[in-house]
């Protein structure tokens, strides 16, 4: 069985670190030939909150060969149509590619592979890039788990592997309402990431003051307002049902969700979004399939998103260069 991981960044990086490290085959694949040629020669180095380094198999895209029974996905989904259409001819005949992205990339690209070719993962840490093969693992250890589902009823072959290569790195949650844990994921992405971009600092830099909480609690209320009108049940993270701690329809319940949030986020405290890590490398960001994606699920369901729609657009505007992540963005809110 030939597996690999494309889009071999941090999280990737780290990922296979894990995987190679408990004795498995794995080849990381990454189109930056710096942290290739590091990943080569001196291994994944991770940091942070665990530290290890571990000799891995990299290549660069140029360099893939022969096919894969199983292909975890983890660039950003901007190029998913190119990447995954070049990917179909490396992928075997009964192969899998699982999506590791963040929002809700499944159903397009199960338009190119077919839906039993496709298994969708959430992931339920962070890490960032330092360097060359250096990256930092943010998350504390035992915050390391991933929801796994199909969108096919059709079961895949290789399911129980990917489950088996996933626990090598963490917990893995089965999940048969996907679509509820893809929006527990997304729900997160858009109100903790949304604000670490806007306002250049990590999740817990953006929790902790009361003008930033206030943002990030008007995204989550959002988030769970268009599921509600939107008939779909948000699934539990981590064996939290964030739906229950975190909304309100009582003054008494939104204050109690407002001091909360800190706390519910302080595992993952050290993060910073990857959308404010593409801003720092002057790259686009995955805001449209973040923070758009509930604006656009809320005007398909007819529920207005106005705090994510603002999001969206500072965004935007910090990506054109006509402002720059800060607290100072508060003012727009």
């Amino acid at each position: 069985m030939r597996v690999a991981i494309y889009g071999a960044g941090s999280l990737g990086t780290i990922l296979g670190a894990y995987i190679t490290k408990a004795g498995e085959k794995i080849d990381l694949i990454n189109r930056n030939k710096a942290h290739v040629e590091a990943l080569q020669t001196k291994g994944a180095q991770v940091v942070g909150t665990v530290q290890f380094t571990q000799p891995v198999v990299a290549y660069t895209p140029a360099e893939m060969s022969g096919q894969y029974d199983i292909i975890f996905l983890m660039t950003k989904q901007q190029h998913n149509t190119e990447v995954v259409t070049m990917l179909k001819d490396f992928l075997a005949p009964d192969g899998v590619l699982v999506t590791l992205q963040n929002g809700l990339p499944e159903v397009q690209i199960a338009e190119i592979l077919g839906e039993e070719h496709v298994l969708g993962c959430t992931v339920a840490w962070g890490a960032t890039l330092q360097g060359p093969g250096v990256c930092e693992l943010t998350s504390s250890p035992d915050a390391l788990s991933f929801s796994l589902g199909a969108i096919s009823a059709k079961p895949n072959k290789h399911f129980a592997k990917v489950k088996e290569l996933l626990e090598l790195m963490g917990t893995v949650d089965v999940e048969e309402n996907f679509l509820g844990t893809r929006w527990s994921k997304l729900l997160i992405n858009a109100s903790f990431s949304g604000m670490s971009a806007v306002l250049g600092c990590t999740f817990g830099e953006a929790a902790k003051p009361r003008a930033s909480r206030r943002i990030v609690q008007a995204l989550i209320k959002e988030c769970i307002d268009v599921c509600s009108v939107g008939g779909i049940r948000i699934e539990p993270v981590q064996g939290k049902d964030i739906v229950k701690l975190l909304d309100y329809k009582s003054d008494l319940k939104k204050a109690i969700s407002f001091f909360i949030i800190p706390i519910a986020i302080r595992k993952h405290a050290k993060l910073k979004a990857s959308m404010l890590q593409d801003i720092e490398k002057g790259k686009l960001t995955e805001v449209d399939a973040i923070n758009g994606a509930v604006s656009d699920y809320g005007r398909k369901v007819g529920c207005p998103t106005p705090i994510n729609d603002r999001v969206v657009e500072i965004i935007h505007r910090i990506e054109r260069g006509e402002l720059k992540p800060s607290a100072e963005n508060l003012r727009f809110f």
